[in-house]
């Protein structure tokens, strides 16, 4: 993991194109600003986290539906 220091009003370059720029620190909490393109999603980590287990779940549940049916079609022969 790379560690940078920053103040208010400083950023970091992601590549070409994100930019994170710190815009306040109160106390133990910094606000960031990031500037993406529109293509790359940002979330929280823990938005992101509940994202994977739902979509983890989903494909879960298409699973159990492909092998239901698969099951059906069998016993129609």
């Amino acid at each position: 993991m790379l560690v940078l220091t920053r103040k208010k009003g400083e950023s970091i370059q992601i590549g070409d194109d994100i930019e994170i720029t710190i815009a306040s620190i109160k106390g133990d909490q910094v606000k960031i600003g990031i500037n993406a393109p529109k293509n790359v999603e940002i979330h929280r980590k823990e938005v992101w986290l509940d994202i994977q287990g739902e979509n983890t779940a989903a494909s879960a549940e298409v699973s159990d539906l492909f092998g239901i049916l698969a099951k059906a079609k069998n016993k129609k022969v």
